[in-house]
């Protein structure tokens, strides 16, 4: 497939500008996509209605700009560049068209892979899977960031994600190469993170939690394994924000004939005398699972699986919030990121080696995914965001 440059991008959008203009009273829904090779931030208008997207407009956010967050109060949207100096980005969010403008920036202290802030909207958190650590940091009244790391706390090996509950209290971080799910307690009046009793659990060896996600009712943590491909179901005990395993449930079919994934070894003593022994590769296609997400009303739940190229559609049972397995689809090539619109009715893919998003209408039903259209992107989609505003 052959990847439309900036150039080409630009031109769509200037073909679609008279349409964008009629339309920007009444477009209420934006798509944010990141292209890391291009250092783009593409953004598209949504038709409500249809799922339908109008290329808007894109803002230069610098190379290797990838994970990215809304604020709660849907005015900002803030993306992180992983390049040196690692930093993020404060983009304030034009009511009306969606177009961003910056309006701060603040020094990262290693390059994160994830971004995502507390419900209050007053602390960022980020993760660094090659520098193993998480950072807190503070975002103003104004709800811009401006200052550095308020706190940065050294993890296990490959720290991948970082979330907090929906009531703010607790949060958690997932250590790809570690096989935890770290446990925080947030302390209301300093704002910084303490370890929760137990600090950890442990998924099954060789897992690699990657992704975390919470159900609407807050009850359940689902966490998505990058190397084997599981979503594993935890129920969060509200009163003391501790996890407890209730299943492991496959998104990859057996008849994919992928190997699980090979995390990064750790890295040798400081004393060793001989370098760490490797993880025997049998030379097969390795599962590459990517991100996760859940509809609104709870019922349906995706993942993405990068080497095979497929969504996978779980169905969430009412009240356990238990997961079955049903079916996945072919999507774009390497898909790194999904989201679910606010409505519960479209899904968005990005692929990083595509020159393309998808957008798929749910099934209100079965939750089955009926593509709509493809639409430009820069090069080096990986993550998506979606923001309704009121």
């Amino acid at each position: 497939m052959v990847r439309l440059s900036s150039g080409i991008f630009a031109s769509v959008i200037a073909a679609s500008a008279i349409l964008t203009a009629t339309d920007s009273a009444l477009a209420r829904t934006f798509v944010y996509v990141s292209a890391a090779t291009d250092g783009k931030i593409d953004s598209y208008s949504m038709d409500e209605k249809a799922g339908t997207l109008t290329p808007s407009s894109t803002f230069d956010a610098g190379k290797m700009v990838m994970p990215m967050t809304v604020s709660p109060d849907k005015k900002h949207l803030y993306a992180v560049v992983r390049a040196q100096p690692y930093r993020v980005l404060t983009l304030a969010i034009d009511p009306a068209t969606g177009k961003l403008t910056q309006e701060a920036i603040a020094a990262l202290p290693d390059s994160m892979p994830y971004v995502s802030t507390d419900p209050s909207g007053r602390l960022l958190f980020t993760s660094s899977y090659g520098g193993n650590k998480i950072a807190v940091l503070p975002i103003g009244a104004d709800g811009r960031v401006t200052d550095g790391a308020r706190q940065m706390i050294l993890t296990g090996r490959n720290a991948h994600s970082i979330v907090s509950d929906p009531s703010g209290k607790y949060v958690f971080a997932t250590n790809l190469g570690s096989d935890v799910v770290l446990q925080f307690v947030l302390n209301p009046a300093t704002g910084m993170l303490e370890p929760n009793t137990p600090a950890q659990v442990a998924t099954k060896p060789g897992f690699g939690p990657r992704h975390i996600i919470f159900s609407p009712d807050g009850k359940s943590v689902y966490v998505l394994t990058e190397l084997t491909g599981h979503v594993i179901h935890y129920a969060l005990d509200s009163a003391k924000g501790t996890l407890s395993e209730v299943e492991s449930v496959a998104s990859v079919p057996d008849d994919t004939g992928l190997s699980p994934g090979i995390a990064p070894p750790a890295p040798p003593a400081f004393n060793a005398t001989a370098p760490a022994a490797a993880t025997v590769d049998d030379g097969k296609p390795k599962v590459w699972a990517a991100d996760i997400g859940i509809t609104p009303n709870g019922k349906f739940l995706y993942t993405t699986e990068r080497t095979t190229s497929k969504i996978a559609l779980f169905h969430v049972a009412d009240g356990s919030g238990n997961l079955r397995y049903v079916t996945n689809y072919a999507t774009e090539k390497q898909p790194r990121g999904i989201r679910i619109d606010p409505s519960g009715r479209f899904l968005v893919a990005t692929g990083e080696k595509s020159d393309k998003i998808a957008v798929y209408v749910i099934d209100q039903v079965n939750g089955a995914l009926t593509p709509i259209d493809r639409y430009p992107v820069d090069a080096g989609a990986n993550w998506v965001e979606i923001v309704t505003l009121p």
